[in-house]
């Protein structure tokens, strides 16, 4: 009987229409997938560090970015990175955001030439500017300053600086200071009369010690021995103020004793600092004019520098001086950190006494001006008064 043939596909072709157009398609899609996978986790990467780095996660960033699509014009959106909603502040400089550290938008009142306290063995001044730099800390602020040196508190407890000026003609008042049982930086005149005595005694105790050094007011007030003065040369500005720190040996830093005049002028502060970061010394600017170009100058040279945003007996009485340490605390507390200038006046020692310890039970930290410092650039080796 007649075999019946099967009309079969050849394999072959069974294969190939298997193996073929339909394989291809297949790994197509899978190529396809794979790669909008690694388009999208890259994205992620990218866009989540930026934001991590402007202190938010990256599903926080991208949660703000789909939000803010529907209210941003397509010029903004163009235009915008990760969101800045949250400052950092830094330790030295101690200061704000919007501000070098150890500066504040704060204001104080700015005292006139020749008010009581001017003259020699008086209070240095306020100028219209507070808080570190913060700066300056900032340092603060600024440090502080500075900076320092406007912005969110940093983490952690708040941190205040105090320095004591005009200090080299008794060793009785160190005692007093160190019965304070906090940290605190001793600015010493560099010519008076106990300043080998009170340098001695202050680096057998380990305390930070400043040279403080004298400079040309604009009031015409006597800035004591061994002053710096406008009308020096450069070469004159430069022996003058290694002889100042030399006879302030073991000092960190240096800040200025008056110098509302001198401390304007940014040729003769270049001159100053620059000695200063031979040296390696940081410099406070005691900001006693609201001219001063201190801080400026320093940062610009790379010196570790800072500015002070409370002056604390420009009025000795103790209830001044209470409510101006009181405002010290609300900068720290505001900033982070901040600075404060103070003279071994029985008035402004009594109240120390008696404010510090309730400031401690408070949660503020007190600490020496180094620890506010703006630091500008790496350390050199081992940042109106009328005055």
């Amino acid at each position: 009987m007649p075999v019946r043939r099967r009309h079969a596909t050849p394999r072959s072709t069974r294969e190939g229409a298997f193996n073929g157009r339909p394989r291809r398609a297949s790994a197509g899609l899978l190529l396809f997938l794979l790669g909008v996978a690694v388009g999208a986790l890259g994205a992620y990467l990218i866009l989540g560090g930026a934001a991590r780095r402007g202190g938010i996660s990256a599903a926080e960033w991208f949660r703000e970015e789909a939000a803010g699509q529907e209210s941003q014009s397509q010029p903004e959106r163009e235009g915008r990175a990760a969101p800045a909603s949250r400052h950092r502040h830094g330790a030295g400089r101690d200061g704000a955001a919007g501000a070098p550290a150890g500066r504040s938008a704060e204001t104080e009142r700015v005292p006139a030439e020749g008010e009581p306290g001017a003259g020699q063995g008086g209070s240095d001044r306020a100028d219209p500017r507070g808080a570190a730099g913060v700066a300056g800390a900032s340092a603060v602020g600024a440090a502080a300053t500075g900076a320092a040196s406007t912005g969110s508190a940093a983490a952690g407890p708040a941190r205040v600086a105090l320095v004591i000026d005009d200090l080299g003609r008794s060793l009785a008042e160190l005692d007093e200071l160190r019965r304070l049982g906090v940290p605190i930086t001793y600015a010493v005149l560099p010519f008076e009369v106990q300043t080998p005595e009170v340098v001695a005694a202050l680096r057998r105790r380990h305390e930070e010690i400043l040279c403080h050094l004298p400079m040309e007011p604009r009031s015409g007030g006597n800035p004591g021995p061994g002053a710096l003065r406008a009308g020096m040369s450069p070469e004159e500005l430069r022996r003058s103020t290694l002889a100042a720190i030399d006879a302030v040996p073991g000092a960190v830093g240096v800040n200025n004793h008056m110098g509302s005049a001198l401390s304007a002028d940014a040729g003769s502060m270049s001159t100053i600092l620059g000695v200063l970061a031979a040296r390696g010394l940081y410099f406070l600017d005691s900001r006693t004019s609201a001219q001063s170009v201190g801080f400026r100058v320093a940062t610009a040279l790379g010196v570790p520098a800072a500015e002070r945003q409370v002056f604390l007996d420009d009025d000795p009485k103790p209830e001044a001086v209470a409510a101006e340490f009181q405002r010290l605390l609300e900068l720290a507390r505001a900033h982070g950190a901040a600075i404060a200038i103070g003279h071994p006046h029985p008035g402004t020692l009594a109240t120390l006494a008696a404010e510090v310890p309730h400031a401690q039970a408070q949660g503020y930290r007190f600490v020496v001006v180094s620890a506010l410092l703006d630091h500008p650039a790496p350390m050199p080796p081992l940042p109106t008064t009328g005055r």
